[in-house]
């Protein structure tokens, strides 16, 4: 095996704890340095890594982990309008970028970053990462086995009555780049691509029930926020291949017994698990079948974690687009955006992105052996 990764992580709020937890565990990646706007926070962090078990992690300003050669990738963790302007500068840095979703704000500023990156021949990688767990990836290995028959129709169901119920600060879920359809879009747009391949257009429908949202706990309890984006987004995902995904992703309804993804085919149905999760059982009913049943693990990396994606470009050829790739990342975000200008226009709109469908993860605990970065 060749030397790990060294990391730098920008963006020290709540989600670098998981990935705390995760970077420790893959031998492909070392956490060198963490940095924040909030110099304090940066140092809680890096007291964090090393309570973790990682020890010599950097409470370093933005600028300086920029500048520091020591870091071959930045971990791009800071808040969905600053991704764009951190990735472009890390590329500009000569550094591998691999972030939280959304790749960027808008598919505008994500073009810039990919653009960037291609002039730079660096990785640009996104998450989510889920689909790299066991539970999609076995999900796709019985779609590519033909245990399906061929995919005819997919439905993919998302339904809270909206984060403002447990997050202290839920503002931005409620402005223009929030709603239900770009905060939690990425992980069922993601699984469904990497199911069944890329949208060539879509249908979409959006309205909203409330002007306004009241925080349900921390220290803003009881403040009313308001509310400018569509709540409850629906619609029709054309693939290429021809299947079509209904999709239906609301913080305006208490609760759902679907499926968070089902998958149809000509001879069976697949019931695929969250794809907000790494893992889950995957059911099976064929034509005749009495019940479904649960398929054995099969494929993707077992006990993953945020951040396997992070792992998985690391040990990824130069050349070659990582599995949880910036160019995914990018489909993923037109095909959100295209969804919520039809239902402003109330007509279909063609996705002018495609990408490859990522190659499939083969079992395994964790990415290992460094091919380049």
């Amino acid at each position: 095996m060749g030397e790990p990764v060294n990391v730098g992580i920008i963006g020290c709020g709540a989600i670098i704890t998981q990935y705390l937890q995760t970077i420790p565990r893959l031998a492909s990646l070392r956490l060198c340095a963490v940095a924040d706007l909030d110099a304090d926070r940066a140092r809680d962090a890096a007291d964090s890594a090393r309570d973790a078990g990682v020890p010599g992690v950097r409470a370093l300003t933005v600028a300086e982990l920029l500048n520091d050669r020591q870091i071959d990738v930045v971990l791009n963790l800071t808040t969905p309008a600053a991704h764009a302007s951190v990735a472009v500068q890390a590329i500009e840095s000569g550094k591998n970028v691999y972030g939280e979703k959304p790749l960027a704000a808008t598919t505008d500023e994500a073009r810039k970053v990919l653009d960037a990156a291609a002039d730079a021949g660096i990785h640009i990688g996104s998450a989510p990462d889920t689909v790299l767990g066991t539970g999609v990836q076995t999900a796709r290995r019985a779609i590519d086995d033909g245990l399906l028959g061929r995919p005819v129709a997919a439905t993919a169901t998302m339904v809270t009555p909206g984060h403002e119920r447990w997050h202290p600060n839920p503002d931005f879920y409620y402005v223009p780049g929030g709603g239900p359809l770009l905060d939690m879009g990425p992980y069922y747009v993601t699984a469904l691509v990497t199911l069944l391949g890329p949208v060539a257009s879509v249908i979409g429908a959006a309205n909203h029930t409330r002007i306004e949202r009241t925080i349900g706990s921390g220290p803003r309890q009881g403040e009313r926020i308001p509310v400018s984006v569509d709540t409850h987004v629906t619609g029709v995902l054309v693939h290429e291949s021809g299947v079509l995904s209904t999709l239906v992703m609301s913080f305006d309804a208490a609760a759902t017994r679907s499926a968070n993804i089902e998958v149809h085919g000509e001879k069976a149905s697949l019931v695929v698990p969250d794809p907000n999760e790494f893992g889950g059982d995957v059911r099976l009913r064929a034509i005749g079948d009495d019940d479904w049943r649960t398929l054995p693990i099969s494929a993707g990396y077992r006990e993953a974690a945020r951040g396997f994606g992070l792992g998985d470009m690391a040990v990824t050829a130069a050349g070659e687009e990582p599995r949880a790739g910036g160019v995914l990342a990018y489909h993923a975000l037109d095909v959100m955006e295209s969804l919520l200008a039809s239902a402003k226009r109330g007509a279909s709109v063609t996705v002018e992105s495609s990408c490859a469908r990522p190659s499939p993860v083969p079992l395994a605990d964790a990415p290992s052996a460094i091919k380049s970065v």
